[in-house]
């Protein structure tokens, strides 16, 4: 300062200053000397400005610009930052680096139950606990709601060793996470998912090596509660597989690519009764796709809901045209119904929507449940069940004998058929627990009078002894396989022609 001053006549800049109460603070001090006649420095003018304000305003929001205001650690931006920096010193140190993802289970539920207070409080405390977790050198950073993230550096080079190293620290956080949470008053025990990437070259992204993370926190979500879980490449593939797969479910509802395929169902004359509508996807490029290749799928998306929704409007308006031909008006039509659509608030009322649109004979619709639909929540799927059986719609229990259900809840349900699954038909003219199994569920049907079904019969053999056992309705490739519509009516006619 002195230097300048002697040098240019003037100074100014930044620097602490004590108050007469002895307190430190920043001043901005801006300094001009003031010369004589003769040329010479007579005296020193000062201006300062006490900036404190300032610097706390810029503090402050640095720290909301790269710290999370809940739990003051870093944010996304600052892990951003963080991770760039433990790459680029991994790559040159040829150490590994690792991210650790981890997602608490049930804070939602806790949220729900007691407050974001408890949540919030949860989240503070998390916080303190993963940084106890790891070294000094380390990042713990929240992403968001109940995601934390963790970056370990200068693990070994060797990545067996860095990747035993990396499931210590996990597996200590899981340990800590699992101690008691004292939430003022409330007890909590919680638990955490925990997905691993290791690193130690730049070849990925930043937001790819975070999606990988990602990615094994979900298998290890998937895995159960409580579970730690390395990224694998196969685990990416699958994932990659299972978004395509699902944009283009979206796509082909969009473009009408999904047709109903309707196999027949017929009594012990093999006169036909009606049909189980079958979803299938005619895709442009791949043709037929098999039903297990996209039904989870829709129902782990809720895309289920659409398909679902699509399935019963086009059955509805198939039976309104099937009403206008003596050949098929009385002609039922079996749609699956899916748990997820069963249980959405809207089901009756859209089911009652479509009746009424199309104008049928609710009785010509039949809806199959499986049975272990019926493992949760028992009164509340009942009470559905009667709501529509209100306005004539009808119930089959599909894939009867491999699921829960009590006979006391077996009682209770407005059935009107029983399907006895086609595990049970298979061998049943050489197996013995097939048969009792089969002679059992059709003894018990005829004692609630229920008509029952048997799926699955191939063979002559199959169907008589289904016959002997007082089985009377039937549905299987004997008698035809699921074809689109227009092909189902030409047998039809084909049938009464023969007949």
């Amino acid at each position: 300062m002195w230097s300048t001053l002697i040098e240019k006549g003037c100074w100014e800049g930044e620097l602490w200053n004590r108050r007469k109460n002895g307190d430190i603070y920043p001043e901005w001090l801006h300094i001009n000397a003031v010369y004589g006649p003769d040329n010479e420095v007579v005296n020193y003018v000062g201006v300062f400005s006490d900036i404190g304000p300032n610097k706390k305003m810029q503090k402050d929001l640095h720290r909301l610009a790269y710290f999370d205001p809940l739990t003051n650690l870093p944010n996304r931006r600052l892990l951003f930052d963080r991770l760039q920096q433990t790459i680029t010193s991994s790559e040159r140190a040829h150490q590994y680096g690792a991210l650790i993802f981890i997602d608490l289970d049930n804070l939602k539920t806790l949220n729900d139950t007691k407050g974001h207070k408890y949540g919030d409080l949860l989240l503070q405390e998390v916080a303190q606990r993963l940084q106890h977790c790891v070294r000094k050198g380390d990042t713990v950073a929240r992403l968001g709601g109940d995601e934390f993230v963790i970056i370990l550096q200068g693990l070994p080079s060797e990545s067996t060793q860095a990747a035993v190293q990396a499931e210590a620290v996990a597996k200590k956080i899981q340990g800590n996470l699992k101690d008691v949470f004292y939430l003022e008053e409330f007890k909590y025990h919680g638990s955490a998912c925990i997905g691993i990437k290791l690193f130690s070259e730049s070849k990925s992204s930043i937001e790819d090596l975070l999606k990988q993370a990602d990615i094994a926190m979900y298998q290890a979500k998937h895995m159960g509660r409580n579970n730690v879980c390395f990224f694998d490449p196969i685990m990416q593939e699958k994932l990659n597989a299972r978004t395509d797969m699902e944009h283009n479910i979206r796509r082909a509802i969009e473009n009408n690519e999904f047709q109903l395929y309707y196999q027949v169902q017929v009594d012990s004359v093999n006169h036909p009764l009606g049909a189980e509508a079958l979803i299938r996807w005619v895709h442009s490029k791949r043709g037929m796709i098999p039903p297990l290749q996209f039904i989870p799928l829709a129902e782990e998306t809720d895309l289920i809901l659409d398909l679902g929704q699509w399935v019963i409007e086009t059955a509805c308006a198939q039976i309104k045209t099937w009403e206008q031909n003596a050949l098929t008006r009385e002609l039922t039509i079996s749609v699956n119904v899916s748990a997820k659509q069963f249980e959405h608030p809207d089901f009756v009322a859209q089911v009652h929507t479509a009746v009424k649109k199309h104008a049928i004979n609710p009785a010509m619709l039949k809806l199959e449940l499986t049975e272990s639909m019926l493992v949760n929540n028992v009164e509340h799927t009942i009470n559905k069940m009667n709501e529509l059986k209100v306005i004539g719609v009808r119930f089959e229990l599909d894939d009867f004998g491999t699921g829960y259900s009590s006979l006391y809840c077996l009682k209770k349900l407005p059935l009107s058929r029983l399907k006895i699954d086609q595990s049970f038909v298979r061998d049943i003219h050489t197996d013995n627990n097939d048969q009792v199994i089969s002679k059992t569920i059709i003894s018990m049907a005829q004692n609630m009078n229920l008509y029952v079904i048997a799926e699955g019969v191939e063979t002559e053999d199959q169907l008589a002894y289904l016959k002997k056992c007082g089985c009377n309705h039937f549905q299987g490739y004997l008698f035809g396989r699921p074809v689109p519509i227009e092909e189902f009516e030409a047998e039809l006619i084909h049938a009464q022609l023969s007949g």
